[in-house]
């Protein structure tokens, strides 16, 4: 190719692709009925399915506000709780006991009680460093974009009750806003912790486009006494928030997430 036919394509390629249309959304098996997805490539473009803009409680999605704290520490210390399904008033999510948990497996049970208790050696040990008042600057640079303006007056550490892991409506997002959180910069190590806890070392290291993806049961909007559920989750290249309707459980919520994002293995050869 000669030198003038190089000039020309150099010039052409670039006025050819700004003048190319947008990218269509990517094609998925459809949603069910109140389901709500929102996703987001390696590009950072983002495509919403469904109600994305509504909040709910986020329930043991909070989990990724302590992971993204305390995450770390916890893992790098190999923290282990022993999880009997109650303690004191507190009950652990479905009161189910989970056993002896460190942090990956607490994190696939869904344990509770364990991140409560670790949360709460935590918190004594920054009022020890920082003192209250700077512990609490901590807790809310991390929870105040889920808090709106529900947290708790006072100087010092609001009291860790269950309503910081998962129960009732303290902390509350939308899809949108849950992807939107997790797309920011500043919360590229917390994703990638995250990949590394859920997935087996194997996946973690030899496979790039591993999913990981985690999930929890809330409270449902305007009925205390049904649930609906949350799926998270992503690989390297892609990054999903997937919100069932009430009615749903974790367990539906990893399937569908499962379904919708990685496809249905049954149908692959």
């Amino acid at each position: 190719m000669g030198m003038g036919a190089r000039m020309i394509l150099g010039w052409l390629v670039p006025v050819l692709l700004a003048a190319a249309p947008p990218r269509r959304p990517p094609v998925l098996p459809p949603l069910m009925p109140g389901e709500s997805l929102v996703l987001a490539g390696p590009d950072r473009e983002v495509y919403h399915f469904g109600d994305t803009a509504s909040e709910s409680p986020m329930g043991g999605l909070a989990h990724l506000l302590w992971v993204r704290l305390e995450g770390d520490a916890w893992a790098s210390g190999g923290l282990e709780f022993k999880c009997t399904g109650k303690a004191g008033p507190f009950l652990c999510a479905g009161g189910k006991a989970h056993g002896r948990v460190d942090l990956p497996s607490a994190l696939q049970a869904g344990c509770n009680l364990a991140f409560m208790g670790w949360a709460r050696m935590s918190a004594e040990r920054w009022m020890d460093t920082y003192g209250e008042g700077a512990a609490r600057a901590r807790m809310v640079d991390v929870f105040g974009p889920f808090l709106g303006k529900r947290m708790p007056d006072g100087e010092g550490l609001p009291p860790l009750s269950m309503a910081w892991f998962g129960e009732g409506d303290l902390l509350r997002t939308s899809p949108a806003d849950l992807l939107k959180w997790l797309q920011d910069p500043g919360q590229e190590e917390v994703v990638r912790l995250y990949r590394r806890l859920m997935l087996s070392f194997y996946d973690e290291s030899f496979k790039d486009n591993a999913w990981w993806v985690d999930a929890a049961t809330t409270p449902a909007v305007g009925d205390p006494n049904a649930t609906q559920a949350w799926a998270v989750g992503g690989n390297s290249l892609v990054l999903a928030v997937l919100r069932l309707p009430p009615g749903s459980t974790r367990a539906q919520a990893l399937a569908r997430f499962r379904t919708v994002m990685v496809g249905d293995p049954k149908k692959k050869k």
